[in-house]
């Protein structure tokens, strides 16, 4: 695409964006365009907030599904749409309603307390406790009933750094972010070499390995503020390569090297990438890929999602 057809593209969206009364909501992961013509970039959190906050018509929400899907959830009444219907993601994909409610029936006797990652479909959080994201898992945690054990779905590294950070043990579900653990000690250590003063900063979806090199483990959100505080000029940033056009825009002094994995030089998730300015023009215009869903679950997928609001205020 040209210059100038972006810039006609751009003009038109915003132009679509006053007619249709439309909020864009971006995540961090997304491409640099529509980092820059969104009105809020952030993470899972924050886009939560935003989405319960807007009194905007339409919410075109560029990210993946769940994240639509929470923000149909917290705001029934209101049109959202997601650029690209694909948008999905494998921490998702790896917890499936069906077999959830199978091993919870399986295991009644325990009585668990579900903590479930904001990455899960609308099906999995309606039959979870709370949810949590990377930015609050930890006081949600904390939060938890004491006389209960605790089951953590569906991301088993960012429930194990849980663990480490509270001391609360915990039984995880088999699940990871397929980009996240590309990421491996040897990628890592290797680029540390190459820049012995740089400090790490790892997305707590990274492996134990991982995280055992980084400087600073936290959420996208919190790397803006660890970028931007540290005294260090190089800083090697281990997780979606979608972040650094945020970091670069919030810490323009700083070098920021994106953590390389073992296949390639930086890690793009395929799922965040398949939204384009196009499908957001598209998606503006026809009000369509539409996220809907059954009023009964969403209902049940609500309380969950705002007792994690409520604990994170």
């Amino acid at each position: 695409m040209t210059t100038a057809a972006a810039t006609d593209l751009r003009t038109e969206i915003l132009e679509l964006k006053e007619k249709r009364n439309a909020v864009i909501l971006a995540h961090n992961y997304q491409i640099p365009e529509i980092q820059d013509i969104a009105d809020y970039v952030g993470d899972s959190l924050g886009l939560a907030f935003r989405a319960q906050e807007t009194d905007a018509d339409v919410i075109a929400f560029c990210g993946v599904h769940f994240m639509a899907e929470t923000a149909k959830i917290i705001n029934p009444e209101k049109t959202v749409i997601l650029p690209d219907a694909n948008a999905g993601c494998s921490l998702e994909e790896s917890c499936q309603p069906e077999d959830l409610a199978a091993f919870l029936e399986e295991n009644r006797e325990k009585n668990y307390y579900v903590v479930t990652y904001i990455n899960s479909s609308a099906a999995v959080k309606a039959l979870s406790d709370v949810i949590c994201t990377s930015g609050n898992a930890i006081r949600i945690v904390e939060e938890a009933p004491k006389d209960r054990p605790i089951l953590f779905a569906p991301d088993q590294n960012l429930g194990a750094w849980v663990t480490q950070q509270t001391g609360r043990e915990m039984e995880y579900w088999n699940g990871n972010c397929y980009l996240h653990v590309e990421f491996t000690r040897e990628s890592i250590q290797g680029i540390k070499d190459q820049y012995p003063d740089a400090v790490v900063v790892a997305h707590p979806e990274c492996t134990t390995a991982v995280r055992l090199l980084a400087d600073e483990v936290c959420s996208t959100e919190k790397m803006v503020d660890f970028c931007r505080d540290t005294p260090a000029k190089n800083i090697i940033v281990v997780t979606e390569a979608g972040m650094l056009h945020r970091l670069q825009k919030e810490a323009p002094e700083k070098n920021l090297i994106p953590g390389p994995t073992d296949h390639c030089a930086c890690a793009d998730c395929r799922f965040m990438k398949l939204n384009t300015l196009e499908k957001l023009h598209s998606a503006l215009e026809n009000l369509k890929p539409e996220v809907t869903l059954d009023p009964e679950m969403r209902e049940k997928a609500k309380a969950p999602i705002m007792r994690m609001l409520e604990l994170s205020k």
